[in-house]
């Protein structure tokens, strides 16, 4: 397993676990708006040469917002998620960055069985933040030395 940073070469995989993943999935153009913006990092998990998951998450000044974090239907319950989670704690740590929040939807137990594992912890409820009118949940860590 080989976690990379990203680069616009890996848009058409990227696209490619999107479409598996997702009722709605980032199109290129949001991949490419990514790529360009300066807070914005995403690294690519791959195995093999064939790309599993990517994350992204976005660092500004001393906080960091986790944008997306998506693994293939066939590979999640294989702990791909928790090691990208890992990664973008130790990147955050290695930045200075004081704590990392993101939405997730309500019912997507298993992405919050993960968060909260990582010591995310809700915050709020954005009422129907998504486009079929489901709450997200506002989740945030703090950084520390100590996962």
């Amino acid at each position: 397993m080989t976690l990379r940073r990203a680069t616009e070469i890996d848009i058409p995989s990227m696209m490619r676990i999107e479409r598996a993943s997702s009722l709605h999935p980032w199109t290129e153009s949001a991949f490419y708006n990514e790529f360009t913006n300066p807070y914005s990092h995403l690294w690519i998990l791959e195995e093999e040469g064939a790309a599993l998951g990517y994350v992204c998450v976005w660092f500004i000044h001393e906080d960091g917002q986790i944008v997306n974090v998506v693994v293939l239907p066939e590979y999640r319950g294989c702990g791909l998620g928790k090691t990208l989670i890992e990664h973008v704690i130790d990147e955050a740590k290695t930045r200075g960055i004081r704590s990392l929040s993101l939405e997730v939807r309500r019912s997507n137990q298993t992405a919050l069985a993960l968060y909260r594992n990582f010591g995310f912890q809700e915050v709020s409820v954005r009422t129907r933040y998504y486009e079929n009118g489901e709450d997200a949940l506002l989740m945030v860590r703090l950084i520390t030395t100590e996962y």
